[in-house]
């Protein structure tokens, strides 16, 4: 079986809810990063075999497949064909997945898998919150309730679920939350995510520009103390949960080309790594939010490989009991989990997340000079994607 190799990864960087991507329609952001991709590769555009786009939101300005409407809004020609993906947070992670399939199988050759998010435009839950509102019914069917009965699936319950479950004190997440935004705050200053992001013009929700470039993630608080973190109001009353230990609603687009050996050998170009490994699990609906951790120990048995041989791992920060549980029992090297940060620092853009941390993954291991990096995230419905990758250049 032929082998994935990513050639190519970029992301924008994460704008807040009505901040300097608020602007942007997202198919035209979404654009940017396909653009970019075709730059950074060297590809001809038309050598593009599909596009795969990850999207949590897709109503509204997301609707009607908006990886073919971003592909419209690119320099890709018409010829190119697009097709959007939805498993909730892990959407564009399982683009990738998907992308590097159809290169192995060696159906297709080239495949930009990507990830778009504008939770200021299409706000977290639409999809759900605005047919329910107007009487066109609710998406927890009567089999799922009989099967649930009386669950309200809600991702703020899981966390602190997972909090109580590993014992994982206020005091802790906070912590964890100040960490965040130290690492991120790190990384600016030291230029780490230079590399990986594509600047784009700010534009303001009202269509407003100020000529700047957007280069810089906008929801770091370069003044967080613990002080500050600490004070932050509980999300429900006698839990641990503050939204200062969540991820951060953000704006955001984010992309890698895949390709196997005639793609390679089509460009002329060193692929950046290879996928290694690729798991999709399925776990408990209700907790929601504990899947990373079978499914990063399933790809570890599946592998052979040690949480010891994995050099980096990115562990998205929906919130912090997530993470923390998932070091608690992995046993992983905190130091090497979100080295430049996480979504609680840097933003959550949904569908746009598993790319955008495979973009920042790439790109620290080839900074650090190390070898395999580990991707996983919990989704809706109990779900985690991980992904092993190996850097080659």
């Amino acid at each position: 079986m032929a082998e994935a190799y990513i050639v190519a990864s970029t992301r924008t960087a994460g704008g807040r809810r009505g901040g300097r991507l608020s602007g942007w329609h997202p198919a035209d952001l979404a654009a940017q990063v396909l653009d970019e991709l075709v730059r950074r590769s060297g590809a001809d555009p038309a050598m593009v075999d599909d596009v795969i786009m990850g999207c949590v939101g897709q109503a509204g300005e997301q609707a009607a497949n908006v990886a073919r409407n971003a592909v419209l809004a690119s320099s890709l020609p018409e010829s190119v064909p697009g097709t959007s993906v939805d498993r909730q947070c892990g959407s564009s992670q399982q683009a990738l997945h998907f992308a590097a399939q159809a290169v192995m199988s060696g159906s297709m050759d080239m495949v930009i898998a990507a990830g778009v998010e504008s939770m200021s435009r299409v706000p977290m839950g639409m999809p759900m919150t605005l047919p329910h509102k107007n009487g066109l019914g609710y998406y927890v069917s009567p089999r799922m309730q009989a099967r649930y009965p009386g669950v309200e699936f809600s991702q703020f319950f899981g966390a602190e679920a997972i909090a109580k479950k590993y014992e994982l004190s206020k005091d802790q997440l906070d912590a964890y939350a100040f960490q965040s935004h130290q690492r991120a705050i790190g990384a600016v200053r030291s230029h780490a995510f230079d590399e990986e992001i594509v600047a784009v013009t700010a534009r303001l929700q009202d269509g407003t520009e100020s000529g700047e470039l957007h280069r810089s993630d906008e929801g770091i608080r370069f003044d967080a103390s613990m002080e500050s973190i600490g004070g932050v109001k509980l999300i429900q009353p006698g839990g641990r949960v503050t939204a200062a230990t969540a991820s951060q609603i953000c704006d955001g687009a984010s992309g890698v080309m895949v390709v196997n050996e005639r793609g390679l050998k089509a460009l002329g170009v060193q692929p950046l790594a290879r996928v290694h490994h690729m798991t999709v699990i399925g776990h408990d609906p209700v907790v929601m939010l504990e899947a990373p951790i079978p499914g990063t120990l399933q790809a570890l048995h599946k592998t052979g490989l040690s949480i010891d041989d994995i050099d980096l791992f990115e562990v998205n920060e929906a919130f912090a009991p997530v993470p923390l549980a998932w070091l608690q029992v992995t046993g992983a090297d905190p130091a090497r989990l979100n080295v430049n940060g996480g979504a609680i620092a840097l933003g959550h853009p949904l569908g746009a997340s598993g790319t955008k941390l495979m973009t920042t993954l790439v790109h620290a291991l080839k900074q650090r000079g190390k070898r395999y990096g580990l991707l996983t995230m919990c989704e809706g419905g109990g779900l985690a994607n991980v992904t092993i990758i190996e850097r080659l250049s």
